[in-house]
């Protein structure tokens, strides 16, 4: 393994190319990750046919600079717009908007650019040094585990509401009742789809999300009144001190953690570790009535976790052959180009390759650290126009990406339907945070849940007995008393996801 990495490390050194190409690859996937709707998945997409140009190795610095980056990027939107730039910032907009309308937001990108580096650094030193571990461990992972693991952030749900249990369980029920839209999974039988064509596959979890967040809070904006400037054209962001640093390294550290077992399981992603990650944080949070307020754990969770997630995901890339992510589904395309076949052989037959990777995907965590100070800057200068130009633009934005996914009207049109459902669920106090948890792990509950009943004999206890789905049912279990329990020791307030500070 030391020479592995001696040798990776040579080349490194010898071939200045692939610095400048990490560099290139880093501010690539940050503007990317940035605007709604593009996503890591379209950088990394369009960077392919370049690869043909380099060498293998010199290919996949390119590629997984990009994945790293765009990870990121996706928080400086979502902090400064409320305009998640890709999903798994989703969650980062809960806390991270809330503290720039309160003029705060250099700190929270600093917060969140501070995590996205501990969580990245933290997957790829594990993926380093623990990547066939994992990998078997990944593959212990069976329809049982898979639904344990969405039980235990689906949880969350009841707890995550605020001051009222019946205000986050009916938010939840209602993302789990959109998730069920479209083609049973199993049966291939349409259901809620009520003769619309275009919903036979689901609601696009993109558009939602971008409606809920993004057109939801154009709506709201207006709906106050008439929309006055920004309190935030100013932007620098600011690293978080030490002691603000230390404040949080228990929800950095667990966050890390959880995001790089996550993105080890084939096909879960940075999107779901991003997510129970946040809720996790708040259940064993000792302030979680600051959470949807502008708390610093609500922002540093889901960016740690989703960033770990990203070494995480290439574990069972490099080690098994399996994509981690979707994002790592097309990096396969780039191996395949040059004739490169990951799996298990991969490690011993191509070693310069995969340690090259690793000390690049290293690189660009820390040039995400330089460049990530200075995009937020550019990116604000949008905020010094007046909101009535802002807002319609920030739509046509998002209607712009949405579209460009997949080249489809009905994205759109459900990215409009949901900037009402946001709209309603902020309006009637519903907290959307327990809408998009139950949106985004219901389907994995649904489909697990059913495939572990069928392998089973549908003996349910087969799904409790089997030790790491026991245990996470137990963990859920302890959890969830403890979140209903310390709800009701405290008073009301405003849950995740609902507050709407005032600018100072």
């Amino acid at each position: 393994m030391l020479d592995a990495f001696v040798s990776a490390a040579g080349y490194m050194v010898g071939n200045p190319m692939s610095f400048l190409l990490i560099i290139f690859s880093v501010v690539w996937g940050i503007v990317f990750g940035a605007v709604p709707g593009l996503t890591g998945i379209v950088g990394v997409a369009l960077l392919i046919p370049f690869t043909f140009a380099f060498d293998p190795t010199e290919g996949m610095l390119l590629l997984g600079g990009v994945y790293v980056g765009s990870t990121f990027g996706g928080s400086i939107s979502a902090i400064l717009f409320n305009t998640p730039g890709s999903p798994e910032a989703a969650c980062t907009s809960l806390d991270g908007y809330p503290m720039a309308k309160r003029g705060e937001a250099g700190k929270a990108l600093g917060i969140a650019l501070a995590a996205s580096a501990v969580g990245g650094i933290f997957g790829t030193l594990v993926l380093m040094f623990a990547a066939p571990p994992l990998a078997r461990l990944a593959l212990e992972f069976g329809p049982a585990e898979y639904f344990a693991l969405a039980v235990l952030g689906i949880t969350a749900i009841a707890s995550i509401g605020g001051g009222s249990l019946i205000k986050g369980l009916i938010a939840g029920l209602l993302g789990l009742a959109v998730a069920l839209i479209g083609l049973d999974p199993l049966t291939g039988v349409a259901r809620f789809t009520f003769g619309n064509m275009m919903l036979l596959t689901g609601v696009s979890f993109i558009a939602a999300i971008i409606g809920i967040f993004a057109l939801a809070e154009v709506l709201q904006r207006f709906a106050d009144g008439p929309p006055k400037g920004e309190q935030m054209a100013q932007v620098s962001t600011q690293l978080p001190s030490l002691a603000e640093f230390l404040a949080t390294k228990v929800t950095l550290l667990r966050s890390s953690v959880i995001g790089t077992v996550i993105g080890a399981l084939p096909g879960v992603g940075a999107t779901t570790a991003a997510f129970i990650s946040y809720s996790e944080a708040f259940r064993w949070s000792k302030r979680p009535e600051l959470f949807g307020k502008g708390s610093p754990e609500g922002i540093a969770a889901p960016e740690a976790g989703n960033n770990s997630a990203v070494g995480g995901s290439m574990i069972p890339l490099l080690a098994l052959g399996i994509p981690g992510s979707a994002t790592t589904a097309v990096m396969i395309g780039g191996l395949t180009i040059h004739g490169i076949v990951p799996g298990p052989m991969l490690m011993q037959n191509n070693s310069d390759l995969v340690y090259s990777v690793f000390i690049g995907m290293l690189l660009a965590n820390v040039l995400m650290l330089v460049f990530g100070l200075r995009a937020a800057r550019l990116f604000a200068v949008v905020l010094k126009a007046p909101y009535q130009l802002v807002g319609p633009a920030i739509v046509v934005l998002c209607m712009t990406g949405v579209f460009a996914l997949n080249n489809n009207v009905s994205d759109v049109a459900v990215m409009l339907v949901f900037g009402g459902v946001g709209f309603f669920l902020k309006s009637y106090g519903l907290p959307v945070a327990s809408f998009i948890i139950g949106l985004v792990l219901g389907p994995i509950a649904e489909v697990s849940l059913r495939q572990g009943l069928i392998l089973a004999d549908y003996d349910m206890m087969a799904l409790v007995t089997r030790p790491i789905a026991g245990t996470l049912l137990l963990l859920s279990a302890l959890s969830l008393v403890y979140g209903i329990w310390g709800k009701l020791r405290r008073p009301p307030s405003d849950g995740p996801g609902n507050a709407q500070p005032e600018a100072s």
